[in-house]
């Protein structure tokens, strides 16, 4: 009997001997699943077939695959010190090299619906709970370490065989992201979790397509109510790669011969192609020059919004809340904006809370290739060294070898593009980790700030703290901005050192969102003078200072090219940002000590909760400031 075209098996195979059943679970899982099989790349001719090995679980993998232990022979003309560091095990145990091979007489062909396959996964885990199962689950660190060839001895797990495991493990295993249960900040460009995400089948990569799946554990769905996760690979016509991002993919499973990069030269902005895609991408259309709308001094704006801090707590008698947004003034979203033309055409005289291209600041590769324009390649002294590994890894590779190689601190924090809260944000000093995480989702690296400036806890002890400040912008050209005079910190729970990388409250600040973690409040008007007893040297006026230059110097950059290299000069554009900051240790040329403020991220339309229970004319301030140009009455200050 002939295949149903496109899916790979007839209505009796996939459910039953009834075609009208096996046609409704193919209807139901191409709706369920259609779009995420098409954004990872699987072919439609394999479907029919992974819904059957699905309901049915079919492991058939053995019967056309096979692992095979290889040695690799020395290359001809290799140098002394390659050959060595080639042969220098990267742990105590026995280097193990394998090669999955096709097995099966017949071959395996891609045209055949059958080519696709379900393997099971031997551990399935959340990076920052790996450590505490590989020291807890009986038995689990013994079988990893077999696996990926770590030495262990005895029955308890010791830290250093736990340690190689979570080294070693970036060979073996596969990334992927699972829908986190919370809402990112909101924005484009991967603001949410998604369940299916692409994945390579390394070391065999090359010629292989993958996806990670999770199965659904409601009872009545297309699969069994079962939670396994398993790999779904299947055979690719052809592989194209950029030979250096190849070789820098390929580096977990070649660290006994290092590829070096050291001459990969640094990256410059991105191309306006690339900023245009990224606005097509977005769906935001840029407005029409317009005139800016003069209004009597007394005139009240009606205001329309969907944020609830703002219905509760705006109460200035120059605005008036509506329901209707054709009848308003002001409109103050909470999601992004994106119709900019039609705006300017039917409606100039509006006025808004966004500007038209403000992901260059939000989205975190976009803010550190504009903020290269205030450094060059470095970057800034205001920004972390910071790669975006979608389009830069061999940079990053080079410079994580140069750091390398000169012995410098080599911690990394791999963050999403677009997620805030720390969120799938992982610290790591290992480079597998780094080229790994990567293919999960859209990820940037930034270097990890080995020497922050610690606030001593007296319950506690010496711990890390971030400072988020809220700037208001008035408007691009010219330039006017302003920042809220009050500022909210964040404290870690547990002492800083450089260990325990995946220990969250130790290196983590963000603790207001889990009601399980305790939340240490200080105010900033506690915060400074006890700040000034612990660093006597350093008054906070000149601390702040410094944070104010950043915060400008940020600003001038993002403003200095036209759309879509910069923000969009609109008359009716205004704006709210919550910019979170650190502090590190750094010298000057004298060689005295100095605190660099490090900007960490720029987030739209913040979170202002804790600013309205302490402040109750927050939202007053900010609207005097923006919306009637009276900033004197306020609590702001003026930075350009």
């Amino acid at each position: 009997m002939e295949a149903d075209a496109g899916l790979g098996l007839t209505p009796e195979s996939a459910r039953g001997p009834d075609p009208e059943e096996g046609a409704r679970a193919r209807a139901e899982f191409e709706a369920l699943h259609g779009p995420a099989l098409r954004a990872s790349g699987v072919p439609e001719r394999y479907w029919g077939r992974l819904l059957y090995k699905l309901e049915h679980e079919v492991f058939d993998a053995g019967e056309m695959f096979g692992i095979m232990q290889v040695e690799e022979a020395e290359e001809e003309g290799e140098e002394e010190a390659a050959r060595e560091a080639r042969e220098k095990p990267p742990n105590p145990g026995i280097e193990l090299c394998y090669k999955v091979i096709v097995t099966n007489e017949d071959g395996l062909q891609a045209a055949d619906p059958n080519s696709i396959f379900l393997i099971d996964h031997a551990w399935t885990c959340r990076v920052e709970h790996a450590r505490q199962q590989l020291q807890q689950v009986p038995g689990l660190l013994h079988r990893m370490a077999n696996l990926m060839g770590v030495e262990f001895h005895g029955e308890l797990p010791s830290p250093e065989a736990v340690d190689q495991v979570l080294e070693e493990m970036w060979k073996f295993n596969q990334t992927y992201q699972l829908s986190h249960g919370v809402s990112g900040q909101p924005g484009p460009r991967g603001g949410r979790g998604q369940t299916w995400t692409q994945a390579f089948t390394a070391p065999c990569g090359q010629g292989y397509g993958g996806v990670a799946r999770r199965a659904p554990t409601q009872p009545g769905g297309l699969y069994p109510a079962r939670e396994p996760t398993q790999l779904l690979p299947w055979p690719l016509e052809s592989v194209v790669a950029v030979a250096s991002s190849w070789a820098c993919y390929c580096l977990p499973w070649t660290s006994q011969r290092p590829r070096c990069l050291l001459d990969v030269a640094s990256s410059g902005e991105p191309s306006l192609n690339y900023k245009s895609a990224i606005l097509e991408e977005n769906k935001e259309k840029l407005p029409l020059a317009i005139d800016p709308v003069a209004r009597p001094h007394d005139h009240v704006f009606t205001v329309y919004t969907d944020v609830q801090q703002v219905l509760d707590h705006l109460t200035h008698p120059r605005f008036t809340l509506t329901q209707s947004e054709a009848d308003a003034d002001i409109l103050y979203n909470f999601s992004h904006f994106k119709d900019y033309r039609r705006l300017s055409q039917e409606r100039p005289h509006v006025l808004l809370n966004q500007f038209p291209c403000e992901n260059l600041l939000t989205v975190k590769d976009c803010l550190a290739s504009i903020a290269r324009r205030a450094g060059g390649p470095e970057g800034p002294a205001w920004l972390p060294r910071t790669f975006n590994l979608h389009t830069e890894l061999p940079q990053f590779v080079s410079y994580f070898q140069q750091r390398e190689r000169r012995g410098e601190d080599n911690h990394w924090i791999c963050k999403p593009w677009n997620l805030a809260r720390s969120l799938d944000t992982h610290i790591t000093k290992s480079l597998h980790s780094v080229i790994r995480h990567r293919e999960s989702t859209p990820k940037v690296v930034s270097k990890y700030i080995e020497s922050p400036v610690l606030f001593l806890r007296e319950d506690v002890g010496r711990v890390k703290f971030d400072i988020r400040y809220i700037v208001l912008l008035r408007s691009v050209k010219p330039l006017k901005l302003f920042v809220y005079d009050v500022f909210w910190l964040r404290f870690s729970n547990r002492p800083f050192s450089l260990s325990d990388l995946d220990d969250y409250e130790k290196h983590f600040t963000v603790m207001n969102y889990d009601p399980e973690v305790v939340l240490k409040q200080v105010h900033y008007d506690e915060f400074i003078p006890e700040f000034e007893k612990q660093y006597p040297e350093f008054p906070w006026k000149s601390v702040q200072a410094e944070i104010f230059r950043a915060f400008t110097e940020l600003f001038q950059v993002a403003c200095a090219k036209p759309p879509p290299l910069g923000l969009c000069h609109y008359p009716s554009s205004r704006a709210v940002y919550a910019i979170d900051l650190m502090l590190k240790w750094d010298s000057r040329p004298d060689g005295k000590r100095a605190m660099q403020p490090q900007i960490l991220e720029v987030n739209f339309n913040p979170d202002c909760e804790r600013a309205c229970r302490y402040h109750p004319t927050f939202f007053n301030d900010i609207f005097s400031t923006l919306y009637l140009d009276e900033p004197s009455d306020c609590h702001v200050t003026r930075l350009i």
